[in-house]
């Protein structure tokens, strides 16, 4: 376990537990501690550094609602990795974490060509019951899991199985197929996650998620792709900038 080294300044208008807090994401975010790291309990942090209880508690509470700390019965408080902040583009969420240096994996939970239900088939101006790939998955960032994806596309828009969707990203795939994305509609939202949702996610059931629900457009305006995503609160932020028109 390593043994943090904090400079505490009693004589600063700075709160000491924000000298404490910030001197840990410092430390996170250099290297000194990594993913996985256990951190040193609330009562040793205290008592090595002649600060009160409630002081400790106040800066790692601040650095597990960052999502960088995490508290886990039986094992301690230890570092998890940073938030995935997102900007809210065209993009998908295997490119970014690949353009991040993250590393990101992908389990397949299930896949079929089956009769789109009827919200994908009207989000994809699909006649009822056309057959598409309908496939759920889990993405992993750094082995921890990130999001639960569900996606409809259409069967003739590409070939697809569950082998080559857990070894690539669907818009990747997509571009290898000469589809290119021109446009999406989406809705940002938020839910409690399911006791289903809660197992996968490594969370808790009623935990936070952020919710994602998408349909991108080729050039021709086609429909390729509906989508409803949900990801862990504690481990993912969309960002966006706001111009004043």
């Amino acid at each position: 376990m390593p043994q943090l080294d904090l400079t505490i300044d009693r004589r600063s208008p700075v709160p000491l537990y924000y000298q404490v807090s910030s001197q840990i994401e410092a430390a996170i975010a250099d290297g000194t501690l990594v993913p996985g790291d256990r951190i040193e309990t609330e009562v040793e942090i205290a008592s090595r550094f002649g600060l009160s209880r409630p002081t400790v508690r106040q800066a790692i509470s601040e650095l597990v609602n960052k999502g960088l700390l995490v508290r886990r019965r039986g094992v301690g408080t230890q570092v998890v990795h940073a938030k995935v902040n997102r900007q809210v583009e065209l993009t998908s969420l295997y490119d970014d974490l690949a353009r991040a240096g993250r590393r990101p994996a992908t389990q397949v939970l299930s896949y079929a060509t089956e009769a789109a239900d009827p919200a994908a088939a009207t989000a994809l101006s699909l006649e009822p019951a056309t057959v598409v790939h309908h496939f759920e998955r889990l993405r992993l960032d750094n082995d921890e899991p990130l999001a639960i994806m569900r996606n409809w596309v259409p069967v003739d828009l590409l070939r697809l199985d569950a082998t080559v969707l857990a070894d690539h990203g669907l818009y990747e795939l997509m571009r290898q197929a000469g589809v290119q994305i021109a446009i999406a509609h989406q809705r940002i939202g938020a839910s409690a996650a399911t006791s289903v949702q809660a197992r996968l996610l490594g969370i808790r059931t009623g935990d936070p998620l952020l919710t994602l629900e998408r349909t991108a457009f080729d050039a021709s305006g086609r429909a390729v792709e509906f989508s409803s995503s949900s990801y862990r609160a504690d481990s993912y932020a969309f960002e966006t900038t706001l111009i004043d028109r």
